[in-house]
């Protein structure tokens, strides 16, 4: 009897723990295990998600958010699939990659996303909109350490106007700032090439292969060459791509006179580095892998707020 009750007791939970899901969240389901691809009605739970398993996910992070005190790779999961926090394959980082991953984070009293978690706990990120359009470097010359002339506004003018706990949470790291080669349909040899060049600083630009790792099509998306091949399909499956020109950190290797932008299409191009007015500029930071969750669980609605 014993048994039998305990047997019932487990079954009855998981069958109301599934007729909870699947009510909630306003699930149209036509099999008993349906796919990413089943009609889901997100108008019910007022999520974001668009398949049942994303739905599911999203509805688990917003009723289990990540406790205070954790870091952010403590408190999410690694995917293979779909919109997420990546394991990289071509070097030891974590990337959030898709169109809409639960990466948005409160810095600065602003929104900003993470690009990448990285192998000793820091965390870059991205601000989402840009801070005007700046020439990458005045004096047209590609190299950024040099210092490029936006690296001096960036580092000096634009730093010291963060607020200080802000200031407090920033790193400064090594950036990869090689040059890459035009059209290139080699992602592993073009990471090799950013990485070859390094500079060190507090407040730079995503860099070229950056932009191209944020995408989950990697099909038809994972080389430069490919997505200026598919812009119109890999700009619906990058979180990085706003819907604006901007500049990235990567130079061109065949004229030290230009730099690469992601335009408003969601291609990518070379341009002058004087171009005052071709491209904005979206600041990247590195924060201290100190960095714990206070609040929030990522998503646009309920970014995690951060504190050393």
């Amino acid at each position: 009897m014993k048994k039998i009750k305990e047997f019932s007791k487990k079954y009855l939970i998981g069958f109301f723990i599934g007729l909870i899901l699947f009510t909630v969240v306003g699930v149209y389901a036509t099999t008993y295990f349906p796919s990413n691809q089943t009609t889901y009605d997100n108008s019910v739970s007022g999520l974001n998600a668009t398949n049942v398993q994303t739905a599911i996910d999203e509805l688990y992070n917003t009723c289990f958010p990540p406790k205070a005190g954790d870091t952010i790779l403590d408190s999410v999961d690694i995917v293979t699939s779909g919109d997420g926090l990546y394991k990289d394959e071509y070097e030891d980082r974590y990337f959030y990659r898709g169109a809409n991953p639960n990466n948005y984070i409160t810095f600065n009293n602003e929104t900003w996303r993470i690009i990448s978690i990285e192998n000793d706990g820091t965390i870059k990120i991205l601000k989402t909109t840009g801070i005007g359009d700046i020439a990458w470097d005045s004096y047209n010359i590609n190299n950024w350490a040099r210092p490029a002339s936006l690296n001096t506004y960036l580092n000096g003018t634009y730093y010291n106007g963060l607020k200080e706990i802000a200031q407090s949470q920033i790193v400064a790291k090594n950036w990869s700032i090689g040059a890459v080669t035009y059209e290139n349909n080699d992602l592993a040899d073009q990471i090799n090439d950013e990485n070859n060049t390094k500079w060190n600083g507090k407040v730079a630009l995503a860099t070229l292969s950056e932009y191209i790792r944020s995408n989950s099509n990697k099909s038809s998306c994972g080389t430069y060459s490919l997505i200026n091949r598919n812009y119109s399909i890999c700009r619906n499956t990058t979180w990085m791509y706003n819907n604006d020109d901007w500049w990235t950190l990567s130079p061109w290797s065949d004229d030290s006179s230009a730099s690469f932008s992601v335009n408003s299409n969601g291609d990518v191009e070379a341009y002058y580095a004087n171009g005052n007015g071709f491209s904005a500029v979206r600041p990247v930071v590195y924060l201290s892998s100190d960095i714990k969750i206070t609040s929030g669980n990522g998503s646009s609605s309920n970014p995690y707020t951060i504190s050393l």
